[in-house]
């Protein structure tokens, strides 16, 4: 009886036996990566088939034999001498060489979510405030090797392999890279934190070739890889932001101010200085000296004629007909005592003094 012993593996079998010829198709769940077919060693003439979004690998004694795309196979011993010839007494109808199949999907994979473990460390460029932010995202993958991808993922007597194991798979690798990506690029940018989702985009492109280069050697794709959002840990952020807010929007006020006040007093404007200039050297103690000032600003013999210019701005603005101020024409008396005034801070002499004074005097 024991040579005849049932082997194990027929149980997978339709009816819990292995037939004449056997159909070997995907019996796996859906979702799955990598499924390996329970029927094993089955007999010559068998048939293989292949579902569209999938690849059959065809595995003897750990070897890969074949990879089969989608499709309808006749697997015989003319092909594979390894597959069991008929019945054979000695080993209760089993094949002495083994030989399985695993299906690998190449369709597409679901979006597969990723987020950073940790704040990321980073600091604002253009007010020199550090801050943290996390980041998040999903990516999605497509086997492009199938034999590469069954022999770096799939261990001994591994029989399936989900999207959620491949996450787990790389998550430390990704992690790694995209932490890596977003500080350089951040730490290159001399652009402000604050609104960053703007260049979400920019950094999805980034990041995908680095991501790629892990993929690679395991024979995966990446055909999307997205940066959904950014958080940032912006309180201070936006207390500074406020505060710089608030000065700009205080200083704009004050120039618009300045310039409304420009535009009213006008031509007036420069007259209300010289008068300043004027009623500073009347006052000032020192008046006699108001010459030597007026030649150390290099106005030379010309002072005279210049402070008489402003002179007759504090007066009254232009001169009447026959060279008279307004102001003196109309008050005799007042036009005197600006000019004794004018006198004593040497801004004329004394024979132009005596000379106005005359004109002054002569039309009383």
């Amino acid at each position: 009886m024991g040579i005849f012993k049932k082997n194990p593996n027929e149980s997978a079998y339709v009816g819990g036996r292995k037939h004449f010829t056997d159909v070997i198709k995907n019996s796996g769940p859906g979702g799955l990566l990598i499924w390996r077919q329970p029927e094993e060693d089955f007999n010559t003439n068998s048939t293989l088939v292949v579902m569209p979004g999938e690849t059959a690998i065809f595995v003897n004694k750990g070897t890969i034999e074949q990879v089969f795309d989608n499709g309808t196979y006749k697997l015989s011993t003319k092909n594979y001498p390894f597959i069991s010839r008929l019945v054979n007494a000695f080993s209760g109808g089993i094949s002495i060489f083994n030989c399985v199949v695993y299906f690998v999907r190449t369709a597409t994979t679901k979006e597969m979510l990723w987020g950073t473990s940790s704040p990321i460390q980073v600091r604002d460029k253009l007010l020199g405030i550090a801050t943290r932010l996390r980041c998040r995202g999903a990516y999605r993958v497509k086997v492009e090797s199938p034999a590469r991808f069954l022999e770096k993922i799939v261990g001994n007597n591994v029989p399936s392999t989900s999207e959620k194991d491949l996450e787990e798979f790389f998550v430390n690798e990704f992690q790694s890279k995209i932490r890596s990506c977003i500080t350089r690029a951040l730490n290159e940018s001399e652009t402000e934190l604050l609104g960053i989702d703007a260049r979400l985009d920019e950094f999805s492109e980034e990041i995908q070739p680095f991501l790629q280069e892990v993929l690679d050697g395991y024979g995966l794709r990446c055909l999307k890889f997205v940066v959904s959002a950014m958080d940032i840990d912006d309180s201070e952020l936006r207390k500074k932001y406020d505060e710089i807010g608030m000065e700009a929007i205080a200083t704009l006020r004050r120039a618009q101010a300045n310039k409304g006040a420009m535009e009213i007093l006008g031509e007036d404007w420069s007259k209300q200085q010289s008068a300043d200039i004027l009623r500073d050297l009347a006052n000032n103690p020192n008046g006699g000296e108001a010459g030597a000032i007026g030649a150390g600003l290099g106005l030379g013999m010309a002072a005279g004629g210049a402070f008489g210019g402003m002179a007759q701005q504090m007066f009254g603005g232009a001169p009447a007909a026959g060279g008279q101020t307004k102001a003196a024409a109309d008050d005799p008396v007042e036009a005197l005592s600006k000019l004794k005034k004018m006198l004593d801070a040497d801004l004329i002499t004394q024979s132009e003094y005596d000379a106005k004074k005359a004109e002054i005097l002569r039309r009383m």
